[in-house]
């Protein structure tokens, strides 16, 4: 039934067309009517230029839009290239401030150590100047000692004196009883060797360093020298 209805339909849509048509004609004209449609082809084509216009517009649009996607992201890539390198300079200077400071702290402790030294030296200078006084005071003593202890100085190396005593063993009074004296660091004298070994050269030092009597310290050397060849006789 209802497919029968829509039948109806058409054709009674098709008759009052081509009714209306009919009247159509009767009123304007078949020119008329050729005008209107000569002018809805010319709309058409019209229209039809420009959509095809737009749509190229929109194409272009759509490119255009592409393009400035395109220079946005590259802009956000330079932007983070820019923020690591920024971050990167910012790292590079903390570690550039870092090592100022270290160079601050070794100029300060070069500073300290090159002080140190100057004194050191000085100490060094000073003591080299005492050591060498004396040594030179115990030379201009070689003459005393030779006229009244039969004693013969020499200056051997690494600024050691050799003390030579003669005359003491009766049976061969030739024979050297020596020994050999330097100053140390701390500029004490230090007996470095004794020929023959004395058991009271330890004593003597010692006792030279508290008393600074360097001709009480030789005397009692050869003293000690000359009890030798007793004590080996007995």
């Amino acid at each position: 039934m209802a497919n029968i209805k829509t039948e109806d339909e058409i054709i009674v849509f098709e008759r009052e067309m081509k009714e209306f048509w009919t009247k159509l004609k009767s009123v304007y004209g078949t020119e008329q009517i050729n005008k209107t449609l000569t002018l809805r082809d010319s709309c058409k084509e019209s229209i039809k230029a420009l959509s095809e216009k737009w749509s190229k517009r929109l194409k272009e649009g759509d490119v255009m839009l592409d393009k400035i996607r395109d220079y946005n992201n590259e802009i956000l890539q330079q932007s983070q290239r820019i923020s690591e390198n920024q971050e990167h300079f910012r790292e590079i200077k903390s570690e550039v401030n870092q090592k100022e400071e270290q160079k601050k702290d070794l100029t300060a402790s070069i500073q300290e150590v090159k002080e140190e030294l100057m004194k050191r030296k000085e100490i060094i200078s000073s003591k080299n100047k005492a050591n060498k006084e004396r040594v030179e005071r115990l030379c201009r003593s070689k003459v005393l000692f030779e006229e009244r202890l039969g004693l013969e100085i020499r200056k051997i190396h690494n600024e050691q004196l050799q003390f030579i005593f003669r005359h003491i063993d009766h049976k061969d009074p030739d024979k050297p009883f020596m020994f050999t004296l330097s100053i140390n660091e701390k500029g004490d004298y230090e007996v470095t060797s004794c020929t023959p070994p004395l058991d009271c050269i330890e004593e003597f030092q010692l006792k030279v360093r508290e008393t600074n009597n360097f001709s009480a310290f030789v005397a009692n050397i050869r003293k000690a020298f000359t009890a030798l060849p007793y004590k080996q006789s007995a």
